[in-house]
């Protein structure tokens, strides 16, 4: 608590006494001087040390020329400056591409809303619509060499054949299935054709992903194409109604068909049958007839009247009876037995 301060001028004179003792020419001796520049070349050398991350290659320049390796993660050594250099491209970072819209990651983070940009977005599908079309392209380095070396802007060359892709897949697809259901085959078709457009430029770039965002009629439109959607959703439906109706009034209609038949061929079978044996019947009494004529004649008469008067109110008169009104009492016991059996019923 209540020492001295140093005495800085003390330290200075005691650190000049240690130089001089071992140079005693001082620095401008021709044993400082080699000194000196031992120092120096020692530093410029460790300055020659360099760290290569996980997420990163190393490529090693010489003069400005690789020298055809890639170092792996660790520490390294090359030529310092300005002999040597290193880049260290991140190879398994995902970077992330916006087409048609911006949004905060293209802002640094800042803000939250998303611009539209109508003059990529734009396009023109396979039956002359004009479709507002915004996807992201997700990609990353696969051969940094290639990707340092043999495209001068990469970012925008992902870019630029990411539009003429999507224009190129978008053009060959019709609106409604753009909309609907050729969302996933039109993102892996745009992806395969980056990447063939790219290994062809030597790019050296992965196309992970491509990704639809927003794909729907453009604003002036939109009413218009909305409409036009709902009229298409109330045709599908009047089409599916009147399919069920079919499906469910065609079969009942066969089914009554087929009964029809059925009756029809049972009505056939009985009146054939019927009319057989009513032929059957007048074959016989044909050939009893021919044996027996007055017999068989007499039958028939008896019969026919049995017929006849089997349903009638009969009344029995008798000419030849003498002193009497020729009227026989008639006691028609099967209507009074028909009666006795109604009596009993009701009761």
């Amino acid at each position: 608590m209540g020492g001295q301060p140093p005495n800085i001028e003390e330290m200075l004179r005691r650190s000049q006494d240690r130089v001089r003792r071992f140079m005693p020419g001082g620095l401008g001796s021709a044993r400082g001087i080699a000194i000196v520049i031992l120092i120096v070349i020692l530093l410029w050398a460790l300055s020659g040390f360099y760290r290569v991350q996980e997420n990163e290659r190393g490529l090693e320049l010489v003069f400005g020329e690789w020298n055809g390796e890639i170092t792996q993660p660790g520490l390294r050594w090359r030529w310092p400056t300005p002999i040597g250099e290193v880049l260290t491209p991140p190879v398994t970072q995902i970077n992330r591409l916006n087409i048609g819209f911006r949004d905060a990651s293209d802002f640094g983070g800042r803000g939250s809303t998303s611009r539209d940009i109508s003059n990529e977005s734009l396009m023109l599908t396979s039956d002359q619509n004009i479709s507002d079309v915004d996807f992201t392209v997700q990609w990353r380095i696969a051969n940094p060499a290639d990707y340092l070396f043999n495209i001068l802007a990469p970012e925008e060359t992902v870019k630029a054949v990411a539009e003429s892709a999507m224009r190129e897949v978008v053009g060959q697809t019709p609106l409604d299935d753009l909309l609907t259901t050729a969302r996933e085959e039109v993102q892996i078709k745009t992806r395969d054709l980056m990447q063939v457009i790219l290994d062809g430029y030597g790019a050296g770039i992965n196309i992970e992903r491509v990704q639809l965002q927003k794909t729907e009629a453009p604003p002036p439109v939109i009413d218009a194409f909305n409409d036009v959607q709902r009229a298409r959703q109330d045709q599908e439906r009047l089409q599916n109604q009147a399919e069920a109706y079919r499906n469910r009034i065609v079969p009942t209609a066969r089914g009554e068909a087929a009964g029809i038949l059925e009756e029809a061929a049972a009505y056939r079978e009985r009146v054939i049958k019927e009319a057989q044996g009513e032929a059957s019947r007048f074959d016989q009494i044909f050939e009893t007839y021919r044996s027996a004529p007055e017999v068989t004649r007499r039958r028939l008469y008896i019969e026919t009247l049995r017929d006849v008067l089997e349903g009638a109110n009969k009344v029995i008169i008798d000419e030849g009876a003498e002193g009497g009104q020729g009227v026989v009492p008639y006691l028609p016991l099967n209507e009074l037995n028909r009666n006795r059996t109604a009596n009993s019923g009701d009761q």
